[in-house]
């Protein structure tokens, strides 16, 4: 039993498992601003004012990009860095071939990064969609609601 442990420990990481759970962590991060309200949107969590108010805590009035979103991509940053920093680590703990190791190292940080900005831009497009199709007319639905309720006192 102790044997086949030390095998598992000594084994190479798998590039693509290890690859994918950091990308598509990094992936989330980023675009946590505009993901996390339309999904508790999504499931009656979350009304659509408070969606937008939410999300407009990491864009300035302009719409463009605020501090927060900033903050945002820089820990997608820190996760994906540490992804490729951990690899390395577990990898240097396996007797390979160093060419295969750098070889190895390459493939997943060009996975890491193209995975993570492809889930980050897919996620973004979505969001975006989601928003326009859904959350801002139920938001324009609640303050017509609102005016009603306010013209009715």
């Amino acid at each position: 039993m102790a044997n086949l442990k030390t095998k598992k420990e000594e084994a190479e990481p798998n590039i693509i498992k290890w690859a994918f759970k950091f990308a598509a962590s990094a992936g989330i991060a980023g675009i946590l601003c505009c993901v996390a309200p339309a999904v508790l949107f999504m499931f009656g969590l979350m009304g659509g004012v408070y969606a937008i108010s939410f999300a407009d805590f990491f864009y300035a009035e302009d719409g463009s990009i605020g501090l927060g979103s900033w903050i945002l991509r820089g820990v997608a940053v820190v996760i994906g860095l540490y992804g490729i920093y951990m690899y390395r680590k577990k990898q240097n703990q396996c007797s390979i071939d160093p060419k295969r190791k750098k070889k190895n190292l390459i493939l997943v940080i060009l996975t890491i990064i193209v995975l993570g900005v492809g889930i980050f831009l897919s996620l973004e497009k979505w969001s975006s969609w989601y928003f326009d199709k859904h959350i801002v007319p139920a938001q324009q639905e609640e303050y017509r609601q609102q005016k009603l309720d306010n013209n009715k006192n």
